[in-house]
């Protein structure tokens, strides 16, 4: 969705650079993706001609998301990649994701995802504290100091991961109603409650500009996380951790701008999950 210029050509290109893949979908809810991706670039076609574009209304990542899953099961595919238009992935990075599946009880997989300049790990999977916030584990850690080795993991990212597709169709995709953010979250509780397990491969690895799509969004972005958190834990958590999750988002409220965690209160408590 209107990603800064450069960013969503240079996530395509890693992806159709790196090969590995049946199919490479651009699913475009901001109306810019074949103007951008069918410019002239001056060195081979242009990179309109080596993908798919599928365009649609912003509905959000999750709705997004689920279109692009979609087609991968109704085209019997056994798995498939989800992407945020501000990664650039690694030669070789989806082989060692692909593996992992030789576990049929791993239902994702997601690589290491790293700054733009290499050196700092920017996700290794999601750790959710208890008053239900989520955040990014390993986060800022040296790349060089990270174990080579696949582990397992509580909750992916939905910035960039393999989700294999008997998955997605015992759970269920995306959560639609989230619009943007925990949407990952809440998917990979879901599908532990149903028994399936999930992997990080560190030595697959994928450049995240992180949040580089999502600056515009401003205050919006602060309601979203908040209202969003509160309705994962609703949804997944006992009443304890609902009652903290509740009780930090009334704390917030002591401090200026209260205008944001106020919003975000009344939209989590109005429209919370049964």
């Amino acid at each position: 969705f209107r990603s800064p210029p450069g960013l969503l050509e240079r996530t395509v290109e890693s992806v159709v650079e790196a090969g590995g893949a049946a199919l490479v979908l651009v699913v475009d809810n901001g109306g810019e993706a074949t103007t951008r991706l069918g410019a002239d670039r001056g060195e081979g076609p242009a990179l309109l001609e080596r993908v798919e574009v599928m365009s649609t209304d912003n509905d959000g990542f999750g709705a997004a998301a689920n279109i692009g899953i979609a087609r991968a099961i109704d085209d019997r595919h056994d798995a498939v990649v989800v992407l945020n238009d501000d990664v650039e992935v690694e030669s070789g990075w989806s082989e060692g994701l692909v593996s992992e599946l030789a576990d049929p009880a791993i239902g994702a997989v997601q690589p290491l995802l790293v700054s733009t300049a290499g050196d700092l790990v920017n996700s290794a999977g999601v750790e959710v504290d208890r008053y239900g916030a989520g955040s990014d584990r390993w986060r800022d850690q040296p790349v060089a100091a990270v174990d080579a080795s696949s582990t397992e993991i509580d909750v992916f990212t939905g910035g960039a991961v393999l989700l294999r597709t008997a998955f997605v169709r015992d759970v269920g995709g995306f959560d639609e109603r989230f619009f943007l953010y925990y949407e990952d979250v809440d998917l990979a509780r879901r599908g532990s409650e149903r028994g399936w397990r999930y992997r990080v491969v560190p030595a697959a690895r994928a450049g995240h500009a992180r949040s580089a799509s999502t600056a515009s969004l401003g205050d919006r972005r602060r309601q979203l996380i908040e209202r969003n958190r509160l309705w994962c834990v609703a949804r997944h958590g006992t009443r304890r951790e609902v009652a903290r999750a509740v009780g930090l988002s009334v704390r917030r409220l002591r401090h200026a701008p209260r205008r944001v965690p106020a919003r975000a209160l009344l939209a989590g408590l109005g429209g919370v999950p049964s």
